[in-house]
């Protein structure tokens, strides 16, 4: 899976179903790689860790095209924060507007 506008901690993978009494014992938390692509185990899971601080609306997919068929994409929606830094830009006033 790939997150545009993001890097993100891998912190635990495995093979099976996901549990949220055991699976989350088996997270690193301490030195997990910081990638922005991650191969999800066949049957698996993957969980991930980042800090949603680039607002707008990033995109989540496989680049397997026939498993985005098969609904392994998604979108995050970060809002805008309170600072300029941390919100959406506004389009510049001369963007051409779709005809």
């Amino acid at each position: 899976m790939h997150l545009h506008g993001y890097s993100f901690y891998v912190v635990g993978s495995a093979y099976g179903n996901w549990n949220e009494t055991t699976s989350p014992a088996t997270y690193n938390l301490i030195d997990p790689p910081e990638v922005n692509t991650v191969g999800v185990p066949k049957n698996g899971w993957t969980s991930i860790r980042f800090v949603a601080k680039n607002p707008g609306v990033w995109y989540m997919h496989c680049h397997l095209e026939r498993h985005t068929s098969w609904g392994m994409n998604t979108v995050i929606v970060v809002k805008n924060g309170p600072t300029n830094a941390t919100q959406i830009r506004r389009p510049p006033p001369n963007l051409p507007i779709c005809a």
